[in-house]
């Protein structure tokens, strides 16, 4: 099976100095892959990388078989009309009720009348559970609910990848719980292949199809697992699956 996202002999460098030092790997269609490790470890370095934010120091980031790293122009655009993104914020703008939210994407990039703007917009909050709030502003609404609106808005183009930066954080336990599965309901049901950048083990141990883990004292991945979740087994219901290390 060819693998959504490619990661090939990837090096991250500011001013000269490494920070992720030649990692590869492979992200396939309907996983939740998960990205996991420390403060200070490179994972929201490796994920502004993966949706072309930055360009690495070395090696290749392949999306759907292109380049991300060396394509230009009118074909750089068709690659970042494959994935959408949510920030650890959320990153709403507080001018905007939800619905303009998530409409913004489809006004930038599409030429359709806006009644059937406003109809993707409202199925798309419908999908993540905020079809009744579509009216509000994001200072009205709680901040697991800014999430999914977020991620709703990640939607409104329906790309292939969602890549998530620490969708938990700052979430008490239940309204964390909710959003897993969230993320597992759109995973299994629609398809959609999640990249997420997370420390929350609870969350990984729930959502997670696959996890790499980075570590900032060899500056790679120290780590690889294959989770349990994919297929209902022990792990998402407390059960132990422990991490394979590698030698480092």
């Amino acid at each position: 099976m060819e693998p959504v996202i490619r990661v090939e002999n990837f090096i991250a460098a500011y001013e000269g100095t490494v920070v992720i030092n030649n990692i590869s790997f492979e992200i396939y269609h309907g996983e939740v892959f998960v990205i996991l490790g420390g403060s200070g470890c490179g994972k929201s370095t490796l994920l502004k990388h993966m949706i072309g934010l930055y360009k690495p120091a070395a090696g290749r980031i392949l999306i759907d078989g292109q380049d991300i790293v060396t394509a230009r122009g009118k074909r750089r655009l068709e690659i970042l009309r494959k994935f959408g993104v949510m920030y650890q914020s959320g990153a709403l703008f507080g001018s905007m009720t939800l619905l303009e939210n998530v409409r913004l994407p489809l006004e930038e990039f599409t030429d359709l009348p806006k009644s059937a703007m406003d109809l993707i917009a409202l199925m798309k909050l419908k999908l993540v559970g905020l079809k009744d709030f579509y009216n509000h502003m994001p200072s009205e609404i709680s901040g697991g609910m800014q999430k999914r609106a977020a991620i709703a808005r990640a939607m409104a183009l329906d790309p292939q990848v969602l890549f998530l930066d620490e969708p938990s954080a700052g979430l008490d336990p239940i309204t964390s719980a909710e959003l897993d599965s969230l993320i597992l309901n759109l995973s299994r049901n629609l398809g959609i292949t999640f990249c997420i950048v997370t420390h929350e083990l609870p969350s990984i141990y729930a959502i997670a199809d696959r996890v790499i883990m980075l570590d900032k004292r060899v500056k790679g991945i120290v780590a690889t697992d294959i989770m349990d979740a994919y297929v209902g087994n022990s792990v998402g219901m407390g059960g132990q699956n422990p991490i394979r290390y590698k030698n480092v």
